[in-house]
This record gives structure tokens, C-alpha cells and sequence, in this order.
């Protein structure tokens, strides 16, 4: 047996032992986050798949896996063994987790799970399809903690302070307008357990989680006062001293389940059912007010300080990868590069960039067949050379006080089949025409996606994942409440209209298992445009200044103003990125940023 397939083994006796027919393993810590620190790292501990997405159920004799088309592939080569059926979420007729357990659990039966790592959505859900069978639930249960003998602890990494000048914003102000939304909704208290709003609201961040700089913690918004729970060994007397000044009181992190069950009868909390743990909801004995965080939309729309310091960091960002695209494509045949080391040089070339923190992401680095994965990472067990003829996919971003950013480029080392080439050129003409976009206020992601998809669809093609996401100020480098998706997934917060100062990537691809995989993705934010009788019309301004690869673009298959768009990005790039270029550099920048 596999390793995984004896720990579900053990699992399953232990479910035995307390009567229980389902566990559910979901891919969560305390806070609904989507990117999870060392301790909550349980479902990659339980079934083997290290995808940052998906959700495992272990029942008595069968088991699944619930993931989306990111990581299809990734899972499947990680699952084989275990005995785990890859359950593909939003494809066919694939049950969700609360149908799939309403259908298996036998009348009467029980399902199991941490309540502080399951969404309150989600709770609520199983309560709603369970009822009719009489299938009960019990949210006590960390199994997984019984069989992790060296489980990590919580973090327990200091905290630091964003000053104004960065965040444009002082937390006096961010609370005076929580408590006016608070207001709205005729809420006395507004609870918040989400970290990226916490941390944006209170100005500070931290490392609690790899490559996300935010702290663990809970947030009570009063009328009078805030309470965060965090613990307070991870606070330096600067963020003290201002926490003191804006009526901030810190309590123990654990503190916050038996504080709220003290919250009055009498009093209205504000609450974001997709944002709260099913535990912390579980323990409220007051009256309830649903609604998304209000910090959720203002923390998207930037403001100018931030938007300007966001445009340093994409500037800063793209010289460090423009570098990095120069040395693999003139350095590949005459050393060994892997993807590791391929991963440890663009690293090394962001560190040379004023206010480099860390980087926002696991680096994806994917080269030939592995960029099939959309999510792929490299390890020492399947890092492979690069290699003429091939494509190397590096998906990576750079975390700054400037900002966060996330970039792909797809670069070819040598030349590639005309094939390749058409499809190569699909995917830039599918990000040219999001880009050049000019819609009216009040579109949404899901009714520009098409822009993208439509040179892809012509070639029959498509790819199983959003075309684009928010992404945070130091931060979720996945944040809502926007996004470009044809598709609604309820689970994924990205339904808003576009509004000004929203940073969103754009990031369409093509993918083929076993074979090859092609994404460029630059970063935009949106702006106002025009306003006439019709309305107010919006567009997109670019944020990313690394050159498409000439290499791998046919430019018979542009039409004049495609070719005439990418001339002109190509020229701001190399205004931009010149003066920050060796001699070398510069002179391979003017050739690869050419008019075609």
C-alpha cells in the first residue's frame, strides 16, 4: 500500500471507532483562506495532491477528491495509489460534495468535519440536503491531528506596519467607513475572519502563510472600538502604539469562539457567510445580518497611492523577469538550466529590486509536457533541463511594499512547430482583445470573458479555469470580487461589475495533457473612459511591460490591428525597460521588442 492509502486506512478506524460513515477534508484553515500556512496543510496530508484547490471525502469504502480543471492532470499522476477517485468539479454531471454525501451516507448516518476549517456556506448546505435523510453532523472532529504525529505548529512570525504612504489610506479612516456600511445594515458588531481583510484594514502584515504576507487573525468591529484576535508575541510596539491610537484592543487568537457567544441578544452582527468558518457561525446567539465584508470591495478598488505604487512595482517586476526571459534564451544550450534553477534565478534577479519582500506565489515554472498543468510546480523529484525546441511556462509574481504582481510569459528556447506557433498566437491575440476592451459600467467578468476565449474557441479549444482574477495589495494574490469567468462558480467570489482602480490579470492559455502548454498573463487595472449619452465607458490600462515572444508569434495569422497593438506594447516596453538593461541587454531588447 502507498503511504496515503495506509493513512486513510487509519483514518477510516478511527471514524469507525466514533461512528462515523464521511470525513471531510477541505482545503482551509481557520479563515477560509485559499492559500493555507504549514499547520492546515491536512488535505495534502490525507490524500497525497498538493494542489492549492480541492476539497477530500473518505467514506467507509470509497473516497474522492474534488478539484477544478487547474489541476486534473497534477491530480491524477498524485492520487494514483491512494485509492481516491478524482472527483472533476464542473465538468458533466460530477455531484458536488454535499449532493455526493447526501446520495452515499446511509438514513441516520454521520458526517464529520473540523467546523473551523468548513465555510459557514458550506455548513449550512450540508444542514439543508442532510435534513431529509436524518444525516447528522458533528464539527468537532480533527481527525487528521490524531494521525499527524509532527504536525507544525501555528505560526508565530512577527507582524509588520504599512504606512500610509503605501496604503494611501489610515486605518481611522478604513474603520470610519466598515462602521458606516455597518450602519447601513443596521449592524452593532461586524465580525471578520478573513485575513487579507483584517490585514488591509488594520494596515499590517505578516508572515503567517508562505509567500502571502498576512497574520492569523479574527477582527470585531465595534461602534466604539475593535477587538483583533491575534497573538500578541507577533506585535512590535509600533503597531501597538498605533493600535492604541485607533481604539484597537488585542485579545489571545483563540479567544474569539467563546467571545462571541457573549455578544448580547439584543445586539445585530454583520456577518460574511462566505467568509466564516461553520464553528464561529455555529457559536453566534445573536441576531444575524448576511452580506459580504464590506472591506472586500474597498480593499479592490484601489486608490491613487496604491495604484501608483503598484505601477513601481509592475515596472520592477517586469525588469526582473525581461532579464530572466534574456538569460534562459541565451543561456540555455550552453549550461544546464532546470526548472529549479530556472525558479532560483528569476527569484534572485527580484531580489535586486528596491522593496522586494517575497515572492507572491509558489513559483510555477513549467517546462514542455509539465506546463499541461496549469498549477504545476517544480520539486527535486520532477525537475527537468530545458531543453532546444521546447517551451518554458514561468508563471511567478513578485511581492514589493510597492504592491504584489503575477506575471506568465511562455518563452521558446530555439523554434517551435508552426503548430505551436498557431496556438502560440491564439492565446496573445486571445489577451490583446481583452486588453483593448471599451465596455460600458456595469459589465461584469462573466460578459467580457468571451473577448478572450473567442480566438482559442476558433481553433476548437478551450481552458478549464477563469481568465483572469483580482489581485490584492500585498495581499490574496487571488482576490475578489471580480474576475473574468463565462461561468458563475458560487463558491468564488468574483461577480462584481468592474469599478475604477480594480487590478485584475488577464491570463488566457492552451493546454495540452502530456504535450505542451502556452499562457501569457499580464496585469491591468481598470480606468474610466469616456462618458457620453450612452454612459460611462471603461477600459483597461496595462500594468505589465515584459515583451510576447516574437519567437513564437505568426504574423500572418494578426490582423493590422492586432500587429499594430503589439508594436505599440512592444515600444512601451522597451522605452520603459531600457534604461534598467545592460548593454547586452539592451541591444537583445531591441531586436525582441521589434516591429513586426
Amino acid at each position: 500500500m502507498t503511504e496515503t492509502a495506509l493513512r486513510i486506512e487509519k483514518l477510516r478506524e478511527l471514524m469507525q471507532e466514533r461512528g462515523i460513515d464521511a470525513y471531510v477534508v477541505p482545503t482551509a484553515d481557520f479563515h477560509q483562506s485559499e492559500y493555507v500556512g504549514e499547520h492546515f496543510k491536512v488535505r495534502p496530508f490525507i490524500t497525497g495532491f498538493t494542489g492549492s484547490y480541492g476539497t477530500a471525502v473518505i467514506g467507509t469504502s470509497d473516497a474522492g477528491l474534488w478539484t477544478d480543471g487547474r489541476y486534473f492532470t497534477q491530480a491524477l499522476r498524485e492520487l494514483e495509489g491512494s485509492g481516491i477517485r478524482l472527483m472533476k468539479m464542473f465538468v458533466d454531471d460530477t455531484p458536488s460534495v454535499a449532493e455526493w454525501l447526501t446520495e452515499n451516507v446511509p438514513e441516520g448516518g454521520k458526517v464529520a468535519f473540523d467546523g473551523r476549517v468548513l465555510s459557514m456556506g458550506e455548513g449550512l448546505e450540508f444542514e439543508r440536503l442532510f435534513a431529509p435523510k436524518g444525516i447528522n453532523i458533528d464539527y468537532s472532529e480533527d481527525l487528521i491531528d490524531y494521525l499527524w504525529e509532527d504536525r507544525p505548529g501555528l505560526s508565530d512570525k512577527p507582524c509588520f506596519y504599512l504606512e500610509e504612504k503605501w496604503t494611501g489610506e489610515s486605518t481611522a479612516h478604513k474603520l470610519g467607513r466598515v462602521r458606516a456600511e455597518m450602519q447601513r445594515h443596521g449592524a452593532s458588531v461586524h465580525i471578520i475572519a478573513s485575513l487579507d481583510d483584517v490585514c488591509w484594514l488594520l494596515n499590517i502584515r505578516g508572515d503567517d502563510i508562505d509567500f502571502f504576507p498576512l497574520v492569523l487573525s479574527y477582527c470585531i468591529v465595534r461602534e466604539d472600538r475593535a477587538d483583533l484576535y491575534v497573538d500578541e508575541s507577533k506585535l512590535n510596539d509600533e503597531i501597538k502604539t498605533h493600535f492604541a491610537e485607533d481604539g484597537i484592543v488585542v485579545h489571545p487568537y483563540n479567544d474569539i469562539y467563546e467571545d462571541v457567544r457573549s455578544i448580547g441578544k439584543d445586539e445585530t452582527v454583520l456577518i460574511d457567510p462566505m467568509k466564516m468558518n461553520y464553528a464561529l457561525y455555529k457559536s453566534l446567539e445573536c441576531s444575524i445580518v448576511e452580506a459580504p465584508n464590506p472591506t472586500i470591495l474597498m480593499k479592490a478598488m484601489k486608490n491613487p497611492v496604491e495604484i501608483a505604487n503598484i505601477r513601481n512595482a509592475e515596472l520592477k517586476d517586469s525588469v526582473a523577469l525581461t532579464k530572466f526571459i534574456y538569460w534562459v534564451k541565451n543561456n540555455y544550450d550552453k549550461f544546464e538550466i532546470t526548472e529549479l534553477s530556472a525558479s532560483e534565478k528569476l527569484t534572485s534577479l527580484r531580489r535586486e529590486q528596491e522593496g522586494y519582500i517575497r515572492d507572491s506565489f509558489e513559483p510555477l515554472q513549467a517546462f514542455g509536457e509539465h506546463a499541461a498543468m496549469m498549477h504545476y510546480s517544480p520539486s527535486e523529484e520532477t525537475d527537468v533541463v530545458l531543453r532546444e525546441g521546447g517551451m518554458l511556462l514561468s508563471d511567478t509574481g513578485g511581492g514589493y511594499f510597492d504592491g504584489s504582481t503575477d506575471i506568465t510569459r511562455t518563452t521558446v528556447l530555439g523554434s517551435i512547430s508552426p503548430e505551436l506557433r498557431k496556438y502560440y498566437t491564439a492565446v496573445f491575440r486571445a489577451v490583446q482583445h481583452l486588453s483593448a476592451a471599451n465596455f460600458l459600467y456595469g459589465n461584469h467578468g462573466w460578459s467580457l470573458d468571451v473577448l478572450a476565449r473567442q480566438p482559442i474557441w476558433e481553433l476548437n479549444k478551450d481552458y478549464q479555469c477563469g481568465t483572469g482574477h483580482g489581485f490584492g495589495y500585498l495581499g490574496s494574490i487571488h482576490e475578489p470580487p471580480t474576475g473574468f469567468r463565462w461561468y458563475i462558480v458560487p463558491s468564488k467570489n468574483e461577480h462584481h461589475q468592474f469599478e475604477e482602480g480594480m487590478c485584475v490579470t488577464i491570463e488566457p492559455g492552451i493546454y495540452e495533457e502530456g504535450d505542451f502548454g502556452i499562457r501569457i498573463e499580464n496585469n491591468v487595472v481598470t480606468v474610466k473612459g469616456e462618458k457620453n449619452k450612452y454612459g460611462q465607458f471603461m477600459h483597461f490600462e496595462n500594468l505589465t511591460f515584459v515583451p510576447i515572444d516574437l519567437d513564437a508569434i505568426d504574423p500572418e495569422e494578426l490582423t493590422k490591428y492586432e500587429r499594430e497593438w503589439l508594436n505599440h506594447y512592444h515600444k512601451e516596453c522597451r522605452e520603459k525597460l531600457s534604461p534598467f538593461m545592460t548593454d547586452e541587454e539592451r541591444i537583445w531588447l531591441e531586436r525582441y521588442t521589434r516591429e513586426i
